[in-house]
């Protein structure tokens, strides 16, 4: 069996990820599949969940049972299911499906805290080859400091769950509202010479000794030379079908021949998409802002 763990921060597009990509792998490419939700918090997503999490614990039950806040109530909750996962095995294993496993949107989780790391152990141990997809949202491009932090949290990801990992930056299509980019948009998404990056901090606002952490952080990021990122509108099928197939690639998934002929006639229908994507977006941005590096 074969699955994905969508994480990211809140508001990243995680639910609606999962919602566009289960619609494209089962209507368009003809694969089966489930969404679990995997997020005790996540009371409203824009799915239907095919297994719920919150049918085992809930985060509004919890924090006012033992008086935690929020975030506390999270790491309660991931503890809980940890030494509780046996209870959604069978509910997930009976589908013989694709699983989307809709994850919380604590970063902690992903960046140091063991409970997630040990559902992920416990969850492989079923049979079941994962990929992580990282869901961050392409605001951050907007402001250089914030950019590095993204870099910094998805590569700590990616060091702690030790798993195929794929990074998005999401709502590409709406980037253009968030303010001029310093660069094109490959710049981030290839996550070229940061030193360029770093010339864009605002010595004006920023202290010394600030931009000299941005500097260490920068340089830590290039030396591992692990981040990069695929950009995401979940409204353009080329696009899910590029993210769907390097997914796939990451976790070794092997296509039946009805999805091997339906995702090469995507592929040639669409025909460009994968290169000249990030050139074409580049192009109108740089037109609507007035010309960029």
């Amino acid at each position: 069996m074969f699955g994905q763990l969508v994480i990211g921060p809140p508001g990243s597009g995680k639910s609606t990820y999962c919602k566009a990509i289960a619609h494209h792998l089962s209507n368009v490419i003809k694969r089966k599949v489930i969404i679990v939700n995997l997020d005790p918090a996540n009371d409203k997503p824009p799915y239907n969940a095919d297994v719920d999490v919150q049918n085992l614990i809930e985060v509004d039950e919890v924090m006012e049972r033992l008086t935690l806040g929020p975030n506390g109530a999270i790491l309660f909750c991931m503890e809980y299911i940890d030494e509780n996962l046996d209870k959604l095995k069978e509910l997930v294993l009976e589908h013989k499906a694709y699983v989307i496993f809709d994850c919380p949107g604590q970063v902690e989780l992903y960046t140091h805290h063991n409970a997630f790391r040990n559902i992920v152990e416990s969850i492989q141990k079923w049979g079941m080859q994962l990929c992580v997809v990282n869901m961050v949202d392409s605001h951050y491009c907007a402001d250089p400091a914030k950019f590095i932090s993204v870099l910094l949290t998805s590569l700590s990801s990616m060091l702690h769950l030790e798993l195929p990992h794929i990074n998005v930056l999401s709502k590409v299509d709406l980037i253009d509202k968030m303010g001029p980019l310093a660069f094109k948009l490959n710049f981030y998404t290839e996550v070229l010479d940061l030193s360029y990056l770093l010339d864009e901090l605002d010595e004006r606002v920023c202290s010394k000794r600030f931009i000299k952490l941005n500097q260490a952080l920068t340089g830590l990021v290039e030396d591992y030379n692990l981040v990069s990122f695929y950009p995401l509108n979940v409204q353009d099928t080329g696009i899910l079908n590029r993210l769907c197939k390097a997914v796939d690639k990451a976790n070794g998934y092997v296509y039946g021949e009805l999805e091997e002929r339906t995702v090469t006639g995507l592929s040639e229908s669409q025909s460009g998409v994968d290169m000249e994507f990030e050139f074409d977006k580049s192009l109108q941005y740089e037109e609507r802002n007035g010309g960029m590096r």
